[in-house]
């Protein structure tokens, strides 16, 4: 009986560590994406969905001004937007996009969840 629960713990303890999930990848790179955002990234933040590659420059251009306009207004609303929490992250399997869960904290103390869907483009995570 000792011996069947000793290796229960080892199994348990050590066993199925397998380093990060896509999940967690996907976390990091949709809170990359949001922290250099609020950080004045607005270039690198808008790279950061998927397909902005093939994009005219002035078309990306006018999304680099709407992304700076989105801080603008959240700093005139609330303050400004001070964290980027990861919450969770889970993926459908039928689309194969995984949807990151963040929370923005605000100056003024108010917080919002967010939905960020994630994808995977040769080995680098997108926003969709």
């Amino acid at each position: 009986m000792a011996i069947a629960a000793m290796m229960f713990l080892v199994m348990s303890c050590g066993g199925g560590n397998q380093g990060p999930s896509r999940e967690d990848f996907a976390a990091k790179a949709a809170k990359e994406y949001y922290d250099s955002l609020i950080g004045g990234g607005y270039g690198y933040f808008t790279d950061g969905f998927n397909g902005t590659d093939s994009l005219p420059h002035h078309y990306r251009e006018q999304l680099v001004v709407n992304a700076k306009q989105y801080l603008l207004t959240q700093k005139k609303a609330h303050q400004g937007v001070k964290e980027v929490r990861i919450l969770n992250a889970k993926t459908d399997s039928m689309t194969n996009i995984t949807n990151v869960f963040l929370m923005l904290c605000f100056g003024d103390s108010v917080n919002e969840e967010i939905v960020v869907p994630m994808v995977e483009v040769n080995g680098v995570w997108k926003m969709k």
